[in-house]
């Protein structure tokens, strides 16, 4: 399970003002050029609230956010999955399994981008809606497990690791 549905109804009534998940589109810069660094376009946005990256791009990808009706149905893996503004939403419980999908996911690269600073939203419940707000340090055992690490950058109260597919290295494909 990767959400409670008692959380899930709690996130739907904050994607519904249609304020809530519209970060993704601040990194859409850092993604185009992943995408040319890659040669790839085949792009899912994991947890894309209101599809905010696609809008940035200017191009189709797949988006899947377990709160959104319509965008709601298990997807299916591409060479580039993009998690932004997300991990630090999901309920600690289900960090692992969450974890485990996006290893699941990811064919090629991983953009993570997590916040480690409360949220200025708060939940229904009253509840600040960063569950997780830790740092590097707290996250990279977890994603080290699942992911080789590329790349780090850190920023005042968020942090973007890029991770590569840790299968893909150990069994190479021929030619």
């Amino acid at each position: 399970m990767l959400i409670s549905p008692d959380y899930k109804k709690l996130n739907q009534a904050l994607h519904s003002k249609g304020d809530y998940g519209v970060t993704g589109s601040k990194w859409a810069g850092q993604v185009a050029s992943l995408c040319e660094l890659v040669g790839t376009k085949d792009i899912l946005d994991y947890g894309c609230g209101q599809r905010s990256l696609e809008k940035a791009l200017g191009f189709p990808i797949r988006n899947y956010d377990p709160c959104i009706e319509g965008l709601d149905a298990p997807p299916q893996p591409a060479k580039i999955v993009t998690c932004t503004d997300v991990l630090e939403h999901i309920e600690p419980e289900y960090l692992d399994a969450v974890l485990d999908d996006l290893k699941r996911l990811t064919l090629n690269v991983g953009f993570f981008a997590i916040a480690n600073r409360p949220a200025r939203k708060t939940l229904p419940d009253g509840r600040n809606a960063h569950l997780i707000q830790e740092g590097p340090r707290w996250w990279l055992p977890r994603l080290c497990e699942r992911f080789e690490i590329v790349q780090l950058n850190s920023f005042t109260g968020e942090f973007v690791v890029l991770v590569g597919n840790m299968d893909k290295k150990k069994n190479p494909s021929p030619g």
